[in-house]
């Protein structure tokens, strides 16, 4: 019998997995073992609430805002690199320091036989976007590439500590994110995103795999323009929480040929949410279908946030029990 490390291995390698992989919160079935870094010493985070918002710095000294209510994390309020003449003097976390991965070392160091993911994310322009606000690191893109391409070698830096940090603790995969597309397209063209941001993640995934890592990259969006060039660069699983925005069964040859994996829940936006039971156990049905033997299926954490009841959910995962792991 496989262990859970082997069939996630199994999957992302399309090489014979006995099931597919399973990534379930809330007593269920998880063949994963997750774990971050800590925050770098001194930094504590900072919740107010006004009125109905409530807002919150990160680690880089953005100030986020949000719904108290209703979304989990919000957007920027404002951003910490609001003009290029601050870039110089631009303090970015301190990822170096051994402490920062004492909590995952602890995790990581106990037996298990479980797959050991260290989610170290978002990432490169995950980051950078959020220090100057989407809308004006757009535009950045096309009027100031010379200081977009300092940003994001800094915010790389601080990433390469991340993946150097995972190794040492013994991660077998590091898990990134970075939404890249909107539901018709890219956020950018294919060509903007080789100039700025290919080599750097060439280098940053490659690094994870002279260490023995898999790559594990969320993206929300039609990133279809991008997939190719994302697995030249080094994916080796994507985490896509909407895959029914693709053609999936062109999404999941495109994923079979070049051995790379899909983790992802039932479609968060066209099936779960409609609560619908019969259709969210046929679309279940066919997901395990078309992507079977490169397939790790999870849950969707803030069921709330996009107006799914526990009891859909549930639907879903004993519908996957039934279809992959018969008794």
């Amino acid at each position: 019998m496989m262990t859970p490390r082997e069939i996630i291995l199994a999957n992302i390698e399309h090489i014979g997995a006995s099931r597919p992989g399973l990534n379930f919160e809330w007593g269920r079935i998880n063949d994963m073992l997750f774990a971050s870094p800590g925050a770098p010493a001194g930094y504590e985070q900072k919740r107010w609430t006004e009125g109905e918002y409530e807002y919150y710095d990160d680690i880089w000294g953005n100030i986020w805002w949000r719904l108290a209510e209703r979304s989990a994390k919000g957007e920027i309020f404002k951003p910490a690199l609001k003009d290029w003449d601050a870039l110089e003097t631009l303090e970015v976390p301190d990822y170096e320091d051994p402490q920062c991965y004492a909590g995952m070392r602890e995790i990581f160091s106990q037996p298990t036989d479980l797959f050991r993911i260290a989610h170290i994310g978002g990432w490169v322009f995950d980051d950078a976007r959020y220090l100057r606000k989407l809308e004006v690191y757009l535009m950045d893109m096309g009027m100031y590439p010379d200081e977009l391409m300092d940003l994001n070698a800094r915010v790389a830096g601080v990433y390469e500590a991340k993946v150097r940090g995972a190794a040492e603790c013994g991660a077998d995969g590091i898990m990134i994110g970075e939404d890249l597309g909107t539901q018709n397209g890219l956020l950018f063209s294919p060509e903007m995103w080789r100039f700025y941001f290919k080599d750097i993640y060439t280098r940053l995934w490659g690094l994870a795999h002279e260490h023995g890592m898999k790559v594990f990259m969320h993206s929300c969006g039609y990133n279809w323009e991008l997939l190719d060039d994302l697995i030249e660069a080094g994916v080796d699983c994507f985490q896509f929480d909407q895959p029914a925005v693709y053609d999936m069964p062109a999404l999941a040859e495109k994923l079979r040929m070049a051995k790379v994996a899909l983790w992802s829940p039932i479609d968060i936006q066209k099936v779960l949410p409609t609560g619908d039971r019969a259709f969210i156990e046929e679309e279940t049905e066919k997901m395990i279908e078309i992507f079977n033997g490169g397939l790790i299926l999870k849950n969707y954490p803030d069921l709330h946030g996009i107006g799914v009841e526990p009891e859909w959910d549930q639907w879903a995962y004993e519908k996957i029990l039934e279809l992959a792991c018969p008794p």
